[in-house]
């Protein structure tokens, strides 16, 4: 169609890669935005935000003493659920089990404390992160299409380059 309305090859050609540059643009503005606002609120202050409150827990896993992996509980004494929060792994260190270690540690943690139910959602794109939450005995309860992530603008150029999916999962452990 471009090269119909322009008859240029080269705007043709070009059009590709400048689409590509505007989706990596608004992406990586989006996630750095974010990344930001976590390590001003819940991120910068772990014991305040995990550790303190009833029915909240904050976990490290460390290999070789460095840190390769975090995952935090919050609970929600309202519906008596846990919310499995921040799970991250080292990129280096995935595939060797540890994203497993950590959900099955909040898993016993909600165990431990009565919990009927674990949830968690995601905006993972990558298929390894939701084939783990399911070999943990997750369930997919859900799909919220263009998601927003704190600290974005909503303008015209962001939704056209930047969507994002919102995955809700769900572990019932007991009957309430």
């Amino acid at each position: 169609i471009c090269f119909v309305v322009t008859k240029s090859f080269l705007l043709t050609c070009c059009l590709p890669i400048f689409l590509m540059g505007m989706r990596y643009y608004f992406s990586r503005k989006v996630i750095l935005h974010y990344l930001d606002c976590a390590l001003h609120t819940d991120m910068s202050d772990i014991e305040q935000y995990y550790m303190k409150p009833p029915g909240s827990c904050f976990w490290v896993a460390v290999l070789d003493g460095n840190v390769v992996g975090i995952v935090a509980a919050r609970g929600n004494e309202e519906d008596n659920t846990v919310e499995l929060r921040r799970m991250s792994v080292d990129s280096h260190y995935r595939g060797k089990g540890i994203a497993k270690a950590l959900g099955r540690k909040v898993l016993e943690f909600a165990m431990l404390n009565n919990y009927s139910s674990v949830v968690l959602g995601t905006t993972a794109v990558k298929m390894a992160a939701h084939k783990l939450y399911e070999s943990l005995g997750f369930k997919h309860v859900g799909v919220v299409e263009h998601y927003s992530l704190p600290g974005m603008t909503h303008s015209l150029l962001e939704r056209m380059f930047f969507q994002l999916r919102y995955h809700r999962y769900r572990l019932q452990l007991r009957e309430e």
